[in-house]
């Protein structure tokens, strides 16, 4: 038992001492940003909606290979003619998106990292009809949850870096108030995986934009390291 004892703290302090002599990236800050647009039709001869994400991410190394951050920014959706003929949502949502990151180097400046982020909306939805808001319409929208992420990274300088990731698994709660039609809160929670597809609500395309949710499948972007 003592020899496994002296054992187990012998391989702890050779494990800190590896990470002393290989800090890797800790104390390091990054910075990147998540930009998209899309838009989309509906199939009928007017009902289109597009959107449009500016999301900055700041970041910093607790230790050689796991960082913590956080994203901060704005998401702005109109949807036109999906309620009705001449009816027009705009929608301003706030983001913010506490985050951790875990890298496992591949070879040479290549890494691959997974990330798990717990996104946090809100914002309102105006309404207008002929380009006349419509009083005491505002729809009030929030959502939070959770969303694993996975991707590359490859390492061009000592400071920037090239990234693409993809959304593995997100999960979602959303509530809708003062939707036009309706008496009550609209709350809808929504599990999805990669390569999986399904139907969206039309009040959630119209408010979230064609994805029918602020998260982004597909990101690729560049990180800047100091």
């Amino acid at each position: 038992m003592k020899k496994i004892v002296l054992m187990s703290a012998l391989a702890i302090a050779g494990s800190f001492s590896a990470q002393e002599k290989n800090p890797g990236l800790k104390g390091t800050w990054f910075a990147t940003a998540q930009m998209g647009y899309q838009s989309t039709k509906d199939g009928t001869e007017n009902g289109k909606s597009s959107s449009t994400t500016i999301l900055p991410v700041v970041g910093y190394f607790i230790a050689p290979s796991t960082a913590l951050g956080v994203a901060v920014g704005n998401i702005g959706v109109k949807s036109e003619n999906q309620l009705g003929s001449d009816v027009t949502l705009k929608t301003n949502l706030l983001v913010i998106e506490p985050l951790a990151r875990k890298y496992w180097n591949i070879h040479g400046g290549l890494f691959f990292f997974g990330q798990l982020a717990v996104p946090m909306i809100t914002g309102k939805t105006k309404v207008t009809v002929n380009g006349e808001s419509v009083a005491d319409s505002d729809i009030k929208i929030s959502q939070f949850g959770l969303a694993l992420s996975g991707g590359l990274d490859y390492v061009m300088t000592k400071h920037f870096t090239v990234e693409f990731s993809y959304n593995l698994a997100n999960l979602s709660f959303t509530t809708i108030k003062n939707y036009p039609g309706t008496t009550k809160d609209i709350k809808t929670t929504d599990f999805a995986l990669a390569h999986v597809a399904t139907v969206t609500p039309q009040y959630n395309a119209a408010i979230f934009g064609p994805s029918g949710t602020a998260i982004a499948p597909l990101s690729f972007g560049f990180k800047f390291l100091f």
